[in-house]
């Protein structure tokens, strides 16, 4: 009489799981890094939207009190940023609207997203108070690091 057999042998069950834990442990790691680059994009878009508003009251030649979160059509704290505007000295502001993250993975919470403009009108974007574990892949793109 043949024996059928059903089932998986022990030995079966552990390669899967072994084979599991593998890939698991690429997967997480690189999962979190996505994570990470995602929440400074985000943080990015959020102010990226304010800078039609700060360009139209540096033309207009506002002063100072215009800049403000109300008029950029901000608010803060918002779910991943708490939001900065500084107003512009002679059409320059190096630091003219800000995200400090908040609420995001350690690797890049803490970290401040400015937009500068210089006196010609032109953007630029830094990062800065990076936090430890901060990694040159987090930056979007066009950003640099900040001091």
């Amino acid at each position: 009489m043949k024996r059928v057999q059903q089932g998986f042998t022990l030995i079966e069950l552990m390669i899967v799981v072994a084979i599991i834990g593998i890939l698991a442990a690429i997967a997480v790691p690189a999962y979190q890094d996505y994570v990470a680059r995602s929440q400074v994009a985000a943080g990015l878009s959020e102010i990226s939207g304010a800078r039609t508003n700060y360009e139209v009251g540096v033309n207009e030649g506002r002063d100072n009190s215009y800049f403000n979160l109300a008029n950029m059509g901000l608010t803060s704290p918002t779910e991943r940023c708490t939001l900065t505007v500084n107003a512009p000295t002679n059409g320059a502001a190096a630091n003219a609207l800000q995200c400090q993250l908040r609420n995001s993975n350690p690797r890049v919470n803490g970290a401040q997203i400015r937009l500068g403009r210089d006196a010609n009108g032109v953007w630029s974007c830094t990062v800065a108070n990076r936090p430890t574990g901060w990694k040159d892949s987090y930056y979007p793109a066009g950003c640099t690091a900040g001091t």
